[in-house]
């Protein structure tokens, strides 16, 4: 890029300085040109007028014998009169009246311009011609073009120099950017990029580049937090088997067949549910969660897990009051995941009540509401509460055949949610306990 830059400007201040060089050459040498034709002019007025006027032959004497000469001819183009440099020569031009020619005299072999007057004397009519050599022209054009010749190509070095200097130091930053992200490793995501000073684009690309380490740190960073929690979550129930094999091989007396079965059995589903939901969240992270949208009487998925939670929670009384009939266009069993996991959530910290609310408001809105009687979630954990292995102290304290979870019924909820375009959030409800409240868009109620 540098060596292209400074190419590409030193190639336009070339083709500007020539152009640029030639207009001038051009312009001086017809100015100087110009001036000649003037100076000739004005002396061949002065002898015509003297010629007018009847007063005799005018005083044709040259101040340069070498640069000037004047000549006088009849009607039939004969000399009757001529400065002395001249004075044995014929007429050296014949031009039309008022005209004016560039001739070669015998006098040297500089180029002359010549210049005709015309003019009325006692005589007849006659023609004063006076020529003025040009090489003052020709000295003074090549005196500039020589200065040009050497001038142009020490411009045209200084350019390139201060080119080539400006962009290495604009593209400074960048060598220093690229060095940074060439040492940084997936070890080592914590480092940035240097920012340089100011706020051009190198600036911008340094810190566009800082955000993208900080989300691939933190993408990072929750990966292994991931792959930690999800390791300890299906140690337990791997670690669970193992015993009772172990005691079922060590002590085959003792061992009750049918219960080391339904242990098991029990484990064997706890991590068919935790691998399941870790496929599910998997695909979330890639984007390849697709709802299969049709008509679902949502109010008919709710009296369902509120019948499940009846059936598997005789000591809880769960309240429908609240439900009315709504339709949705949604996936019907990612909105039965959905009521699952808040109605197992609900369950498992509520005291004695679990109430489902659903309706459609006058926003357009279809809001479904899932609360408890139970301890809550605190205001600092409501947004914590849906990330990915996060459970509250309270869960924290219960096994699984306790009713504790593993961290990811929360996490499952939210991406379901957002596939369907809705939002999920939780705040304190009317019970005293948590209030889960999802919220789907206007235009999918029918």
């Amino acid at each position: 890029m540098r060596v292209r830059s400074t190419a590409a400007a030193v190639l336009v201040v070339a083709v500007g300085l020539v152009a640029g060089a030639v207009a001038l050459v051009a312009l001086l040498q017809a100015e100087l040109t110009d001036d000649v034709r003037q100076a000739a002019r004005a002396r061949a007025g002065q002898v015509a007028a003297v010629i007018e006027s009847g007063r005799g032959v005018p005083s044709l004497a040259v101040a340069e014998r070498d640069e000037q000469f004047i000549q006088v001819l009849d009607a039939s183009g004969a000399v009757v009169a001529a400065s002395k440099n001249v004075a044995e020569l014929p007429a050296l031009v014949r031009p039309d009246r008022g005209g004016e020619s560039r001739i070669t005299t015998p006098l040297d072999e500089d180029e002359f311009l010549v210049v005709a007057v015309a003019a009325d004397g006692p005589d007849g009519k006659q023609t004063v011609l006076v020529g003025r050599a040009l090489i003052a022209v020709a000295e003074s054009t090549q005196i500039v073009t020589r200065l040009l010749l050497v001038g142009l190509p020490l411009l045209l070095i200084m350019a390139a120099a201060a080119t080539w200097m400006a962009v290495g130091r604009a593209l400074a930053p960048v060598a220093a950017i690229r060095a940074e992200v060439e040492e940084i490793s997936s070890a080592q995501l914590h480092r940035r990029v240097p920012l340089p000073h100011g706020r051009d684009e190198i600036s911008a690309l340094a810190a566009t580049m800082n955000r993208m380490l900080d989300r691939l740190e933190r993408a990072q960073t929750a990966q292994r937090r991931f792959i930690s929690d999800a390791s300890h979550e299906l140690r337990s129930p791997v670690a669970s088997i193992r015993q009772h094999a172990e005691v079922a091989l060590r002590y085959p007396g003792r061992t009750d067949q049918e219960q080391l079965a339904a242990t098991v059995l029990a484990e064997d589903l706890r991590m068919q549910r935790l691998v399941d939901d870790l496929l599910l969240l998997a695909r979330a992270d890639e984007d390849a969660l697709s709802p299969r949208l049709q008509p679902v009487d949502v109010d008919d998925l709710v009296l369902d897990e509120a019948r499940r939670l009846r059936s598997a929670m005789t000591g809880l009384r769960i309240s429908t009051a609240g439900v009315s009939a709504v339709r949705l266009d949604a996936d019907e069993q990612g909105l039965r995941r959905v009521l699952r996991n808040l109605g197992d959530n609900a369950a498992r910290h509520a005291r004695s009540q679990v109430a489902f609310d659903l309706a459609a408001r006058a926003d357009g809105l279809v809001v479904l509401g899932v609360e408890d009687d139970g301890p809550g979630v605190p205001a600092a954990e409501r947004e914590r509460v849906f990330e990915r292995f996060v459970r509250l102290d309270d869960a924290r304290s219960r096994s699984v055949e306790d009713g504790g979870g593993s961290g990811l019924g929360l996490a499952i909820v939210a991406e379901l949610v957002a596939v369907h375009g809705g939002a999920v959030t939780v705040a304190r409800g009317e019970l005293g306990g948590a209030r889960f409240e999802v919220s789907f868009p206007a235009g999918s109620a029918s």
